[in-house]
């Protein structure tokens, strides 16, 4: 009677040929890839453009009314990219200014300690995007992607200087940021690299006017750019629900 036969690896000795492991996943303690990612699914109108526009390689910027989205889906659109290994991005960095005052430089630690107390918005973020069984799974995925450097946070004070490879920068909370840190964040963006910026325009902790202007020109600098897209997210996008939307909303039409 005829067997089948098992698949050999040219050596004759009855095992399956190794696969080659990527520069991504030799760089991983434990790879962790997309397909352990929930998908998500662009609840409004201006939420479709972004991905539409992010699919087609475009950079972005994200201005708006609060409790859109923004932040969400850009850091889940470059976390599905950064854990495909087919691309080239190996790393999401989340900038932002940690203190107003933004003398975080004098405080003990590197920046990833500095940071420590900003990071929880996004872990929370994060884990509506990966189906764990509980808490303790949940955190043992998280620990493991800032093992493998996945996410890494940066401040406006640690970014002079560095050139951003292979990596997908989201700018979170632009809106406080004044145009001399904007420039100096976009020109960090090195070789097979993309930019997110993502903030509300109308609601900022800069006092000065000039300070204010500058971001007023910076958004005008990147409408001007075929590499960027700009939407500009209002009331209708707001996809928080219940109490949260209705004082959002009310907010917004009172003019506050």
């Amino acid at each position: 009677m005829a067997r089948a036969r098992k698949k050999t690896n040219g050596n004759g000795n009855g095992t399956a040929p190794l696969q080659p492991m990527s520069k991504k996943m030799m760089k991983r303690k434990k790879p962790i890839d997309s397909s352990y990612m929930i998908p998500v699914n662009p609840l409004t109108p201006n939420q479709e453009t972004v991905f539409e526009r992010y699919a087609q390689g475009q950079n972005l910027l994200l201005h708006g009314a609060a409790g859109t989205g923004k932040t969400f889906i850009t850091l889940y659109l470059a976390l599905k990219e950064v854990l495909d290994e087919s691309t080239p991005y190996d790393k999401i960095y989340i900038v932002r200014s940690l203190v107003p005052t933004r003398e975080i430089g004098f405080l003990p630690g590197d920046h990833e300690d500095k940071s420590a107390l900003y990071q929880i918005p996004y872990k929370n973020m994060v884990r509506y995007m990966f189906s764990m069984p509980d808490d303790n799974s949940f955190n043992m995925l998280y620990e493991n992607l800032r093992a493998q450097e996945t996410i890494s946070f940066w401040s406006t004070s640690f970014i002079r200087g560095v050139t951003l490879d292979n990596a997908i920068v989201l700018v979170d909370e632009f809106s406080n940021l004044n145009y001399h840190e904007l420039d100096s964040i976009i020109t960090r963006v090195g070789q097979d690299s993309k930019i997110m910026f993502c903030g509300d325009i109308t609601q900022t902790d800069l006092t000065r006017e000039y300070e204010k202007s500058g971001i007023s020109n910076f958004i005008n600098i990147l409408q001007q750019m075929r590499e960027f897209t700009c939407v500009e997210f209002g009331i209708d996008d707001i996809v928080r629900s219940g109490l949260v939307k209705s004082y959002l909303v009310t907010k917004y039409n009172l003019g506050f």
